[in-house]
């Protein structure tokens, strides 16, 4: 049944942007969705699937209220505290293998204003993150690991 989602919003897609439910732009829309969707299917021989979809509901909450801090942390130090930041690389050991999880990971700290994902070591399984102002870098592991990386192991089962 999955593979009903993706032709579904292509089609879904089309028909938004030409603002119009002609026959014609709905069996042009449903060539199309059906063509690229099933194409795209070989793109991706690792398929993701959702094991626990409240905790990953319980993320979304948590990384949203984390970048609403983040932008009000980062307007303060430009705004006012500029020369007191403190920015700095730190390495968090992780311990998560899936590349979904992963790839998740690296947008959540890429949403978020003040830090930048920097380096991944897959094989020591270090990542490299730049925070603008690191004070506690113990605070930022933890952060990592129990806040993102913890539920996403949980959601890529």
């Amino acid at each position: 049944m999955q593979w009903f989602y993706l032709p579904t919003l292509l089609l879904g897609l089309w028909l938004l942007l030409n603002d119009s439910l002609s026959v014609g732009n709905i069996v042009l829309g449903l060539i199309l969705a059906l063509f690229f969707g099933f194409g795209s299917y070989a793109l991706r021989p690792l398929r993701a699937r959702l094991s626990s979809p409240l905790v990953a509901l319980k993320l979304v909450f948590r990384v949203a209220l984390d970048v609403l801090r983040s932008n009000m942390e980062v307007a303060r130090i430009v705004w006012f505290t500029r020369d007191q930041a403190t920015p700095g690389f730190i390495r968090i050991p992780l311990t998560m293998t899936d590349p979904h999880g992963l790839a998740a990971l690296s947008c959540i700290i890429t949403y978020t204003p003040g830090t930048v994902w920097s380096e991944f070591v897959q094989e020591e399984g270090l990542l490299t993150l730049h925070v603008l102002d690191l004070k506690d870098e113990a605070h930022w592991i933890h952060k990592i690991q129990h806040d993102y990386e913890r539920p996403l192991k949980e959601i890529f089962k």
